[in-house]
């Protein structure tokens, strides 16, 4: 069985997100798409060349690389507006300190040497490095990741130096905002399990757009509830645990290793629960009976969520009733569900029926519904 069979990750990112849902998708994850911002092209920013003939004119003494894509793409850039060796030069005469590995790397690939990089691959560390050595008097030139960075540069401005911010990539709105309205409706309807980000920026968008369409508390609500929140690092992470979000991430800012956390904590928070001799456990939109997949649709997967809140415990068909979605009054829709329930889950007698009562689930004597097993379910309502 896939690690992920039974979820479903939603997806911000706007960059390489074909590759983290290939990668989702072949560990069982079922995938929805909805980019919470969009990169402005860097040939079209303006900031960004003036920032670039700022640094030409008066080069720094200290450089920092955050991202080697960033700084692959200033240095790009540069070369499209006719500044490319300038800045190479500039940037050349001064010390090169590289955030992480892929920042390295870009700084050897454009044919400059790197002094220092952090084990931790952290901005945080980058900045101690700084203040114990000492900066003043020295001009500091920060490739910025997306957002602004006004704590490290207010601190490094406080220390005596100079610092002057690339904004080497600007994040905008979506062009086309539907895919993430999609994504936020999915999410606090309960058909996301786990949403994944990839940048701070992405965060930020998607809580702005919620907050636009006032649910920015409902979605707050849902990730610190039901919804697993995975961060590719603790960059990322930080706006959103800032907001009291709990956050799981990998302890390398990779996505493969993001993907490996998910596929490792996420069956984590299945239910598992004996019932009627059987083993099942609730997967997000599927359930798992004997080990063998069993793809719910939404109604009989919200029925079977509320009966195993209470398992072997009788639930009334009122309460059933209002589970439903769609806002349904028949009682008998329920009978419907049910009936829908007990086919897909392939096995007689789980779901029993208490005459003029209700429902539950055929719980195995000596158990009282507490597993040792799971948190209580990716997407599940408390």
């Amino acid at each position: 069985m896939p690690p992920l069979a039974g979820f479903t990750v939603g997806i911000t990112a706007a960059r390489r997100a074909e590759e983290l849902a290939t990668m989702l998708e072949r560990r069982g994850a079922s995938v929805q798409h909805g980019p919470a911002l969009r990169i402005v092209a860097l040939a079209d920013d303006a900031d960004l060349e003036a920032r670039t003939r700022e640094l030409v004119a008066a080069p720094p003494d200290i450089t920092i690389a955050t991202t080697g894509i960033g700084y692959r793409g200033w240095i790009s850039a540069a070369e499209g507006w006719g500044l490319g060796d300038e800045l190479l030069a500039a940037l050349g005469r001064s010390e090169m300190l590289a955030r992480g590995p892929k920042a390295r790397g870009a700084i050897r690939a454009s044919g400059l040497v790197d002094a220092w990089s952090p084990e931790s691959e952290s901005t945080a560390e980058v900045l101690e490095h700084l203040l114990e050595r000492g900066v003043d008097g020295r001009r500091i030139a920060v490739q910025l990741h997306g957002e602004p960075l006004p704590d490290v540069v207010e601190a490094l401005e406080v220390a005596g130096a100079e610092v002057v911010t690339v904004p080497v990539y600007r994040w905008a709105p979506p062009t086309d905002i539907g895919p993430l309205d999609r994504l936020i409706d999915a999410t606090l309807a309960g058909g996301i399990d786990v949403l994944s980000f990839t940048s701070a920026p992405a965060a930020a968008g998607i809580l702005a757009r919620a907050a636009e369409r006032g649910v920015r508390a409902a979605l707050l609500d849902a990730l610190r509830g039901p919804v697993l929140t995975l961060c590719v690092g603790p960059v990322t992470a930080a706006p959103l645990e800032a907001l009291d979000v709990p956050t799981v991430q990998p302890q390398r800012s990779r996505l493969g290793a993001m993907v490996r956390t998910c596929e490792s904590v996420a069956p984590e928070r299945a239910r598992r629960l004996p019932v009627a001799g059987h083993r099942l456990e609730l997967r997000g939109h599927a359930v798992l009976v004997d080990g063998t997949l069993c793809p719910l649709p939404p109604t009989p997967m919200a029925l079977l969520r509320v009966l195993a809140r209470r398992p072997g415990r009788v639930v009334s068909r009122a309460e059933l009733l209002a589970a439903l979605p769609g806002g349904a009054t028949d009682e008998h829709a329920v009978e419907n569900v049910i009936g829908r329930l007990r086919a897909a889950l392939g096995v007689g007698g789980l779901v029993q029926t208490v005459v003029r009562r209700g429902y539950r689930l055929a719980l195995e004597p000596g158990h009282d519904g507490h597993c040792a097993e799971g948190a209580g379910g990716a997407g599940e309502q408390p």
